[in-house]
């Protein structure tokens, strides 16, 4: 319990499972997280990226870079910091008093980060936090499904489905949306998050966060990649070929239950049972304390798929 707090259950914990299961690092297929296989080529960084503070001017490409690819309304601001989790622990800086709605399950971390500030997770909260596509299961949540009062909508996976973004709505003072950088990009390792919201909104956020919230490398990697259309285009079709392939494989063991073309969610019947299985093959997989069933996979990298395929068939 680091600083007095449970841990919180998320994907990753490779070591933990090499432990037990066996195995070199290596030799293991981590499909328990979301993230992108296939990471973005990261360019050659000047020198200065990494010896001087980070500077104005990189930070304004970063953010110039993020209106472009997210089509962010001029009127809104772009608050970058060193991953979306900064931004999550920081949220009840900008959220009127009272208890937060936040629709379950989810990921986690939100609720978490208002409970520890002493807030209620509450149904009848007047501030709402949604995640969309939601993680675990991928559903989209609709405008009419706003709050009347802030309303939070953490995009971190919406990067594969951008049609369904709500970032439009930034304008309203009452709106705020996250995005994460490291799962379409692969990257999760950068730690490269924004919020997008009206500016007298985000203001307790930017205070907060202080003067270089973000890396060098971060600012000067993101800006070469929210810039390049191409490689998002590209990997969006790769994608969502191979979730299409995911599901092929896992039909005669379980049933999708949804996801996104990042991860898949299927109803396995028992899941710790699979992921056992699955882990005697080096393969990490996912599974959540609120059910028995559930199991959730990520994408393998090209290279490994026949990993997997040998492990179910």
């Amino acid at each position: 319990m680091p600083g007095g707090q449970p841990l919180r259950d998320h994907g990753g914990g490779l070591d933990a499972a090499c432990t037990r299961w066996g195995g070199a690092r290596e030799t293991w297929l981590d499909l328990s997280t979301g993230i992108n296989p296939v990471a973005y080529p990261i360019p050659d960084l000047p020198a200065h990226a990494w010896t001087t503070l980070p500077d104005r001017d990189a930070q304004e490409a970063l953010t110039a870079a993020a209106r472009d690819f997210w089509a962010v309304p001029d009127t809104a601001d772009i608050l970058a910091a060193s991953g979306a989790s900064a931004l999550i622990a920081r949220l009840p800086l900008i959220a009127p008093a009272g208890p937060v709605d936040i629709p379950a399950p989810t990921y986690n971390e939100h609720a978490a980060a208002f409970r520890i500030s002493g807030r209620k997770i509450d149904p009848d909260g007047t501030t709402r936090v949604l995640v969309h596509p939601n993680n675990p299961d991928g559903r989209l949540w609709s405008s009419d499904e706003f709050s009347d009062g802030l309303t939070i909508i953490d995009e971190s996976f919406c990067d594969v489905c951008p049609e369904a973004s709500h970032v439009q709505t930034a304008t309203d003072p009452n709106r705020v949306i996250l995005k994460s950088f490291g799962k379409f990009w692969g990257l999760a390792g950068l730690r490269l998050g924004f919020a997008i919201g009206h500016p007298d909104t985000l203001t307790p956020l930017r205070d907060a966060l202080g003067p270089w919230p973000v890396s060098g490398p971060a600012l000067a990697i993101g800006a070469a990649a929210l810039s390049d259309t191409e490689w998002a285009a590209t990997t969006r079709t790769l994608l969502h070929a191979d979730a299409i392939r995911l599901d092929a494989l896992m039909a005669r063991h379980g049933t999708l239950v949804g996801g996104t073309d990042l991860f898949r969610l299927y109803d396995v019947g028992d899941c710790r049972k699979m992921q056992d299985h699955l882990a005697q093959n080096n393969i990490w997989s996912r599974v959540f304390p609120y059910s028995d069933k559930w199991l959730r996979l990520g994408l393998p990298h090209p290279n490994a798929w026949n990993q997997l395929e040998k492990a179910l068939a």
